[in-house]
């Protein structure tokens, strides 16, 4: 892999995660004006949609795409990640955007906790100290002693842990599908599962909030097209478990 090929996958990579924020912020103002379920519903069918596309451009066809050994925990996978993108959503509005992602930030510190018993990777003493640390800071943007409990705060906390849990068993799940399947499934049974729930909280938009929602899918499927490219810019070795912008 060449410098110059590094370099364009940085810039997909910072690309992708500008289109995500912007994603968020939309994501944001429609939860706040209408239910989350039929947001996150309509986003993931515009994600399946692109999902089945990559499926037949990539894969040749959707059967070969969907092929796994392990739908069982392709399901579970992906179920986590639907459960996770609505506690975020719903935060962004209950505890706001800023401080959702500043708690957020404890997710790769719960990954690096979690790959040792789970995956059985090695975290070294360094590694704990810099994850402890972590927490600390966590702990200080929380103030846990300076006001009364804000439950509300469960949300952004509560989604941290469980796209750490969605991370960790992606990795996992790669030691027998490659990332084509495992996207693949992760759009579909999304899109299935909210479907299942928004459909039955649907409500009618305005003209102007139409537009907001074709903006937040456009934004999903061309933040996902960049990751994509990132990804085949780098090696592998750059890219070994999903980023939060996945979201």
């Amino acid at each position: 892999m060449t410098q110059t090929n590094n370099r364009l996958g940085i810039a997909l990579m910072l690309s992708a995660t500008l289109v995500f924020a912007t994603q968020d912020g939309i994501s944001r103002h429609l939860a706040s004006e209408y239910n989350v379920w039929m947001v996150v519903m309509v986003r993931y069918w515009f994600f399946a949609a692109f999902v089945l596309f990559i499926a037949k451009l990539r894969s040749g066809s959707v059967r070969k795409a969907a092929h796994t050994t392990q739908p069982l925990f392709q399901i579970f996978r992906s179920l986590l990640l639907v459960i996770e993108i609505c506690a975020a959503v719903l935060s962004f509005v209950y505890v706001g955007l800023i401080q959702s992602m500043a708690i957020f930030s404890v997710n790769p510190l719960i990954v690096a906790a979690l790959s040792g018993p789970i995956l059985g990777e090695k975290v070294g003493l360094r590694r704990w100290v810099a994850i402890c640390i972590g927490f600390v800071g966590i702990l200080i943007i929380l103030q846990p002693g300076a006001r009364a409990l804000d439950f509300k705060l469960a949300l952004p906390m509560g989604s941290a842990v469980l796209f750490a849990l969605y991370s960790i068993f992606t990795r996992l799940g790669a030691r027998k599908d490659n990332a084509q399947t495992s996207f693949f499934w992760t759009g579909i049974v999304g899109a299935i599962f909210m479907t299942c729930i928004g459909i039955f909280h649907w409500e009618p938009m305005s003209t102007t909030d139409s537009l907001w929602m074709f903006a937040l899918c456009i934004t999903g499927i061309l933040g996902h097209f960049l990751l994509i490219k990132s990804y085949e810019a780098f090696s592998y070795t750059h890219l070994t478990l999903p980023t939060k912008e996945m979201l």
